[in-house]
């Protein structure tokens, strides 16, 4: 079996029809119903038609076989937090920061949120999808088959549907999994200064209704902050929301206590975000209402912040924590989960098992595709990572490379080791 220190995945494109076996499975992979013991499973027209025994089998004839080789087995990963679509760049900002500067002063200096709007507002459509394009190539190698695409950088009807379309292509194009989620409630718009309410007005009556109609719309998010927008805004938003039957989620408690996961959990939220500063009201309304608590660690190491999540809280009363990069231009410049994997085990303190299942089953749940994705069970779609480590635990382990998997993608081989 090769080690983390192989060379560089082979990109393939062919089914993955056929019995796969010789793997290891990791803990928690299963979904309800699949023996504990299985160790092979049955590939069909991007099916897994069976998970097993192998002994149980009765196979057809010239059903084709795939050695994995001893690799450790996870379902694909899922990373679902990400601001993926977007023109520019703002290392300016990280340089700021280093030189004392904080997240608000930059936001209040005409930088962060409102310096993207302005790139994403001059590109063009393709522009836009050729640079994410790019970036999002870092994550598959690493066995994505799953992600969320977050609008937020177009802050108009016209610009927000670039984006979401865009995020609309990039499944398209690379044959995984886009959720996309319109986020309009980032920031103000410049042409909204002081007119916060107009602005919610707009996103609740016109941008979320048009876009919903043309089939762009997953869920909904808010920021919901001091430098963004308030409790009653954010209700505004999720009542519209509700309005549609979408299903909404929450930028909560990432610099301040608002009171946002609470109200999240009133309206059956998905997940709540970033929650550095979530109070244990906030932890008990998201246990009760079954929302996934989302770590950023690649936000929290980018903003040198000191307060952590409350983990152990979060833990003790059994509220799933999914993990994700958080992927954006100006606070999270990530574009590996295995990274993120260990920023969560150093930084938060989460064990390998809870920081796998942050990338697959819970991160899963928090974009509502928990019977498709994030676990292992046949009739579900084939997203399977083979990895060549002789230990699981390197996949958190190693910084600065990491080990290069077999990935099956909705059925087809797009990687070999």
């Amino acid at each position: 079996m090769e080690s983390a220190q192989a060379d560089r995945a082979k990109p393939v494109a062919e089914e993955a029809d056929g019995l796969w076996f010789n793997w290891r499975a990791a803990p928690g992979v299963w979904a309800d119903g699949v023996p504990a013991d299985s160790d092979a499973l049955w590939v069909e027209s991007g099916q897994l038609r069976w998970v097993g025994r192998q002994a149980d089998l009765v196979a057809p004839p010239g059903l084709a076989r795939h050695d994995a080789q001893g690799a450790w087995l996870t379902p694909g990963l899922v990373d679902c937090h990400t601001h993926l679509v977007y023109g520019g760049l703002r290392a300016n900002e990280f340089a700021l920061r280093l030189a004392g500067a904080s997240y608000e002063d930059v936001a209040r200096a005409g930088g962060g949120i409102v310096a993207s709007v302005r790139a994403t507002r001059a590109a063009s459509e393709d522009e836009l999808l050729a640079s994410a394009s790019t970036r999002l190539q870092s994550l598959l190698a690493e066995g994505l088959c799953a992600i969320e695409i977050k609008s937020g950088y177009g802050l108009s009807l016209e610009h927000e549907r670039k984006q979401l379309r865009v995020a609309r292509r990039l499944g398209d194009r690379h044959g995984l999994t886009v959720r996309s989620t319109f986020l309009g409630a980032h920031a103000l718009p410049p042409e909204y200064a002081g007119r916060s309410g107009d602005y919610i007005d707009l996103v609740c009556q016109e941008m979320l209704p048009a876009l919903a109609a043309e089939g762009l719309v997953d869920a909904v998010d808010v920021f919901c902050e001091r430098i963004a927008f308030s409790l009653a805004e954010t209700e505004q938003v999720f009542q519209a929301a509700q309005a549609l039957g979408l299903p909404v989620k929450l930028h909560a408690e990432q610099l301040s206590d608002m009171g946002g996961a609470a109200l999240a959990a009133r309206y059956g939220a998905l997940s709540c975000d970033h929650i550095e500063h979530l109070s244990a009201d906030g932890i008990a309304a998201m246990r009760a209402a079954g929302t996934v608590a989302v770590l950023l660690p690649g936000a929290y190491y980018s903003l040198r912040d000191t307060h952590l999540p409350p983990i152990e809280a979060l833990r003790a009363a059994g509220v799933p924590m999914a993990v994700s990069t958080d992927h954006n231009p100006g606070t999270s410049p990530a574009l590996s989960l295995l990274l993120m994997l260990n920023m969560a085990c150093t930084l938060f303190r989460l064990t390998v098992p809870e920081a796998l299942a942050g990338i697959t089953q819970h991160a899963a749940r928090a974009l509502g595709l928990q019977d498709t994705h994030g676990l292992i069970g046949p009739g579900r779609p084939a997203n399977l990572v083979f990895w060549p480590v002789q230990d699981l635990a390197e996949l958190a382990y190693w910084v600065g490379q990491r080990a290069q998997p077999t990935v099956v993608r909705q059925g087809r081989i797009t990687q070999r080791a």
